[in-house]
């Protein structure tokens, strides 16, 4: 295979992309990750040519996306919060989405502070934003799966964030009898229901983990069993914070009764309700507590 210039590759990718929603953008960005080269080369120095081992490579890349393969899988990189996660199979690939989930735990956290649990961390980019915004907080991030703790460690490694505790749990299987333990609990549960599942992209449907996006039948079973448990370890005057699905609004409302205090309901930019806030009832006022900083400086 002959080496070829980056405007050949890149005209030649689009075309082989036909199928994709972006197929210029994501041409662009197979073709930097193949060849190890900056978008300012790309766009300076069109004519610069790949080795034959590079172009390869990008077709094999090209190849796997045009099959429905994620974009974040084949360069192994999601931004976030504008920062960027290593990701891979059997990782839930983060969503912009979540942001509304972070910025709302941000507000809440930096009046209260203390311990904060992120339940279900995936990639670890809820936890590491937080430890980033909140450098004062203890984190305690967890995760049912070996696999997504390993590269939220190194996440949270890369970003400079060694005091997140990483736990393997089933909800809050490891942490034993229930017991107050922290001042806030965020998280982005799986809410897809098992009908909807079966709709969605095949990017999506056959190459992220299921476990990470199917709640139950109706898609709410597994945040109501989350709800359910995670009073009992919520401090008093504590926070629930939690990422819904579309249309899920009323069904997750109802979910809080007595113990609970209003709930604030957060839209993400398309308008969709999609992220619930909730105060567990305060006894007494919960002192800020103070701890390893989750997040050192780089």
């Amino acid at each position: 295979m002959k080496p070829e210039s980056l405007r050949a590759l890149y005209l030649r990718g689009i075309r082989k992309l036909k199928s994709v929603p972006r197929p210029e953008f994501d041409a662009r960005v197979l073709l930097l990750h193949a060849g190890r080269i900056s978008a300012e080369t790309f766009h300076a120095h069109p004519e610069t040519r790949l080795s034959a081992t590079d172009v390869k490579r990008f077709l094999r890349l090209v190849r796997s996306r045009s099959e429905g393969v994620p974009l974040a899988y084949l360069t192994g990189r999601k931004e976030f919060w504008s920062l960027e996660f290593r990701v891979g199979p059997g990782v839930l690939i983060p969503r912009p989405e979540t942001e509304a989930l972070v910025e709302k735990a941000v507000g809440l956290a930096a009046e209260r502070g203390g311990s904060i649990l992120d339940l279900g961390t995936g990639s670890g980019n809820v936890a590491v934003v937080l430890a980033r915004e909140l450098p004062r907080a203890r984190i305690t991030a967890l995760d049912i799966s070996l696999r997504a703790l390993r590269i939220a460690a190194a996440n949270a490694a890369f970003h400079g964030c060694s005091g997140i505790r990483f736990v393997r749990s089933d909800l809050f299987s490891s942490f034993g009898r229930p017991r107050p333990l922290f001042d806030l609990i965020v998280s982005n549960p799986p809410y897809i229901g098992r009908v909807e599942w079966t709709r969605l992209t095949p990017g999506v449907r056959d190459h992220e983990p299921r476990r990470a996006l199917v709640g139950g039948v109706r898609g709410t079973e597994f945040t109501e069993k989350l709800v359910l448990e995670a009073r009992r370890f919520l401090k008093p005057g504590g926070h629930l914070i939690l990422e819904i699905g579309a249309g899920q609004e009323a069904t997750v409302r109802a979910m809080f009764g007595a113990g609970w205090g209003a709930v604030e309901v957060v839209p993400d930019l398309a308008g969709i309700p999609r992220v619930i806030a909730v105060r567990k009832a305060a006894r007494a006022a919960g002192a800020v507590t103070s701890g390893r900083p989750a997040c050192g400086s780089r």
